[in-house]
């Protein structure tokens, strides 16, 4: 998932191990370099892969292949050596399986849709899909949700949502990827009690379903829990004292639940107080501190989790005016890298940049200004930040000062490069408008 504005370009007990094992790890091991859901293998846009080059040649990175794009705004996933892209053709949402090497198309799975975007954005999906062992799941615009064998696209089950939870449309639709922990598809849904969608949005009222819990094989619902609406962020799998706690950064806040039962352990309220407004960067997790940030209102605060479930506020930028908040990310998660926070703060493109800052304490180490809305992802003690019109930029994560590597102009990209970068053995995938390229990022030996 990425996102915008509408005024704007917008767009993770020990008496109980063998149980949490069981009901955790995947049913088969990932193949190494894949990149099978949103920000990665573990949700934080880190890549495990090594051999970054940081000499390029004056031609810059060899394509591999390149393909048109319907409508839409996700980003491709990888797994097992297939490429799975989600985007809008006509009146049909698609799902497209492709080999990621080649770019040959293997098979396509397509649906009905006829959503249209309140402002204006392109009315094809935002959340990319996910892959599980032999299913891929996709999360339509209209609020679809549907489960595919990833062999061929067969269906094997389906919900929609809006009808079953009664949500409203939020601005620009369902954004959300939904997360896969043992036997569950945790879907953000933030459904409503029956009746017309209120003129202001934040007059809307939750009926219980911020989050539902699906036996990813059948369908069925397995819980459903707390009174939240959607956000554009997704959920995510942490470990806090010892214990796994799916965490969402829903509409009004910081929502942690207990992905078994669905138990609601905190929430902590977290958001403008305009109406047009959205939470659409993922929670940075570091032990036991959670960072939230959003661009519209209070900016960033920094949690430590209690054993009690309670959060504490370690810092905050609430109190400040909005030119002095430490971060105030729109859509791109920032990354921790040796105890400081590297992301891209501000919602509009004039005044977006990238910062550092110190973890602990917000303090901003070093702005670099004019780099337009930018998107992150860390490998081999670098960072990629690709910026909405298709710069791709390599750092060097240095809270000294900003220490750019490599500028390189991504030929076939056009703005807006919304999405974040994808890298799966050692290429890189990146999307522009009705386009997606497929770089050699790290030549194989």
């Amino acid at each position: 998932m990425i996102w915008y504005h509408p005024r704007t370009l917008f767009p993770t007990f020990a008496s109980l191990a063998g149980l949490w094992c069981l009901a955790f790890c995947p049913m088969e091991p990932l193949v190494a370099g894949d990149w099978p859901t949103f920000l990665g293998p573990s949700g934080n846009s880190v890549s495990p892969e090594k051999g970054l080059p940081t000499q390029w040649p004056k031609e810059g990175l060899r394509k591999l292949w390149s393909c048109e794009l319907g409508l839409g705004y996700a980003p491709p996933v990888v797994a097992r050596g297939k490429l799975y892209h989600f985007d809008r053709f006509g009146d049909n949402a698609r799902l497209s399986c492709r080999d990621a090497r080649t770019g040959k198309l293997l098979w396509k799975f397509e649906y009905p849709t006829a959503y249209e975007d309140y402002y204006g954005y392109e009315p094809g999906p935002r959340a990319c899909p996910v892959v599980d062992d032999d299913h891929v799941y996709i999360h339509g615009v209209e609020g679809m949700v549907h489960c595919l064998k990833a062999t061929n696209g067969e269906l094997v089950w389906k919900c929609d949502t809006q009808a079953t939870y009664h949500f409203h449309q939020n601005f620009f639709g369902v954004a959300s990827v939904p997360l896969v922990v043992g036997n569950r598809l945790i879907v953000p849904v933030g459904g409503s009690p029956k009746g017309p969608r209120p003129l202001d949005f934040r007059k809307v009222q939750p009926n219980g379903t911020a989050l539902v819990a699906f036996d990813k094989r059948t369908g069925k619902v397995l819980w459903t829990s707390g009174d939240e609406l959607a956000s554009y962020t997704s959920p995510l799998l942490a470990n806090l004292h010892d214990r796994q706690v799916v965490l969402y950064f829903a509409r009004g806040g910081l929502l942690a639940v207990d992905p078994l039962q669905g138990k609601v352990l905190f929430h902590f309220p977290w958001r403008a107080r305009m109406e047009e407004s959205v939470n659409a960067a993922n929670p940075v997790v570091v032990d036991t501190c959670i960072l939230l940030s959003e661009c519209y209102g209070p900016g960033s605060v920094l949690l430590r989790i209690e054993q009690n479930w309670k959060p504490q506020v370690i810092w905050s930028d609430a109190d400040k005016d909005r030119w002095d908040r430490s971060l105030a990310a729109h859509w791109c998660t920032p990354i921790h890298i040796d105890g400081y926070l590297y992301g891209c703060s501000g919602r509009e493109t004039a005044e977006a940049d990238l910062r550092c800052l110190h973890f602990r304490t917000g303090e901003v180490q070093w702005i670099q200004r004019r780099t337009g809305r930018c998107t992150l992802l860390a490998v081999d003690n670098y960072l990629l930040a690709l910026n909405e019109f298709g710069t791709l930029y390599v750092l060097k994560p240095n809270p000294r000062k900003y220490e750019e590597i490599i500028r390189y102009e991504v030929p076939d990209l056009e703005y807006p490069c919304w999405a974040p970068p994808v890298l799966s053995d050692g290429v890189l995938y990146l999307r522009g408008k009705r386009r997606m390229v497929a770089l050699e990022l790290m030549p194989h030996k």
